[in-house]
């Protein structure tokens, strides 16, 4: 068997959702694991959160350079937590053989704090579950980094049993600065399991980095296991990427994650904001959101707390489109990254409520102006209504059995600044 075969069976076995962007060198990957194909890779990922939060394990198999694609939500997953594993298995090609570059995406472990592993031709159906573990444990993403010399290799073992376990959102309460402090706290504790990994190998010199020849074998790539740092002879394919990461210590240990409480106050929609009466009728139907960035993100914070989570500009749409069903995002935040997966959602035809509140501005950095969504959402035959309409709003407001999408307009008041409220 191939690795490309150990790899597809693995991961179909593990995953309850598959999603993929073909490219070289996962095509095949893709087509074996009977992946469903995505409009571009940032909405796969979504997807893949969506499933989360609903519960589901997914995999999201895309080439090296989709994945700066798919950066923003990567991670910003760190941060917001998830439920279910999501694996991002990605195919590096360092050679550029079938790419536009030779980039190396376990760097982008070390951005986003993630768990990766890269597995060898004994490792692949364990290092596929122990990274789905690992994503659950430690609630973000975890990377399945793979080249084309795994891909065309010999392996073997046989399908690990699942052990699901659930991760957990960032609390409610916390702050920004709250989540990214909580974030790195538990990125600290990943070393200890990337120590304690058995799929690390230890027979002395020379150390090979996942499918590189080696007599020590380290398959943890992110954060690396200690006991790297007292091997000298390092092989490894692509950049040197663990030859240079030896010895890198864990983050230093901060104070408590600051809570809303701590810092004294929130923030939520300016006292005369004219989309209160929609974000009302929201909550008297006790519709649950995704929230995109934005103003929108204040569906989270009270006094509404309808937002389940928010995973970065343009995201609710595949998030909401995979778990409740219900996207609130701005004008701006649409045209920047969301039409995409708008786009994607009606070709499949999924059950979505799109809300897209059309203000004419970025209201939360400064009022700059936006582009009109109207005259590009055509092919979505939108409902358009305004937002003191509050008997058209309890028409057009209620759970989908199919796509649509309904602009809410109003114009923000001039001078008009979020509200801080005390706590």
């Amino acid at each position: 068997m191939k690795g490309v075969e150990a790899l597809a069976e693995a991961i179909c076995a593990g995953t309850d959702r598959q999603y993929t962007v073909p490219g070289f060198p996962v095509t095949e990957l893709g087509a074996l694991a009977r992946a469903e194909v995505v409009i571009n890779e940032k909405t796969a990922l979504e997807y893949a959160l969506g499933d989360s939060l609903s519960g589901k394990r997914a995999a999201v198999i895309i080439k090296n350079v989709g994945v700066n694609a798919c950066a923003d939500p990567l991670l910003q997953a760190s941060a917001q937590g998830l439920i279910g594993g999501v694996l991002l298995v990605v195919g590096d090609d360092p050679e550029a053989k079938g790419s536009q570059t030779a980039q190396d995406s376990r760097y982008y472990g070390e951005l986003a704090e993630l768990p990766v592993i890269e597995p060898d031709g004994t490792t692949c159906y364990s290092g596929v579950e122990a990274a789905l573990s690992a994503s659950e444990q430690f609630s973000r993403v975890a990377m399945l980094r793979l080249t084309p010399q795994l891909l065309d290799a010999d392996a073997c073992g046989t399908v690990v049993p699942r052990g699901d376990r659930k991760g957990r959102l960032s609390d409610r309460t916390w702050t920004m600065n709250g989540r990214v402090t909580a974030a790195e706290d538990v990125y600290r504790t990943m070393f200890a399991w990337s120590d304690a990994s058995p799929l690390n190998r230890w027979d002395g010199e020379p150390l090979g980095a996942g499918p590189a020849p080696g007599r020590s074998r380290v398959v943890t790539a992110n954060p690396l296991p200690a006991r790297v740092a007292e091997l000298h002879e390092v092989h490894e394919y692509g950049r040197p990427f663990v030859r240079d990461h030896r010895g890198v210590m864990p983050p230093d240990p901060q104070k408590g994650p600051e809570s809303r409480e701590d810092r004294g106050f929130y923030r939520t929609f300016c006292k005369e904001c004219p989309f209160k009466p929609l974000l009302d009728l929201l909550k008297s139907r006790d519709l649950r959101l995704i929230c995109d960035a934005g103003c929108s993100v204040f569906g989270m914070t009270p006094p509404y707390e309808l937002g389940v989570a928010s995973y970065g500009m343009g995201s609710s749409i595949a998030v909401a489109a995979r778990s409740t069903h219900v996207a609130l995002i701005g004008d701006y935040a649409l045209l920047h990254s969301g039409v995409n997966a708008l786009i994607d959602v009606y070709e499949k035809r999924l059950p979505l409520l799109c809300i897209v509140m059309k203000n004419h501005c970025t209201a939360m950095t400064g009022g700059q102006p936006a582009f009109d969504p109207v005259p590009y959402l055509a092919w979505a035959d939108p409902v358009i209504c305004r937002a003191e309409d509050e008997r058209r709003l309890r028409e057009v407001i209620c759970h989908p059995d199919a796509p649509v999408t309904v602009v809410v307009e109003a114009a923000c008041p001039k001078g008009a600044h979020h509200e801080t409220v005390e706590c």
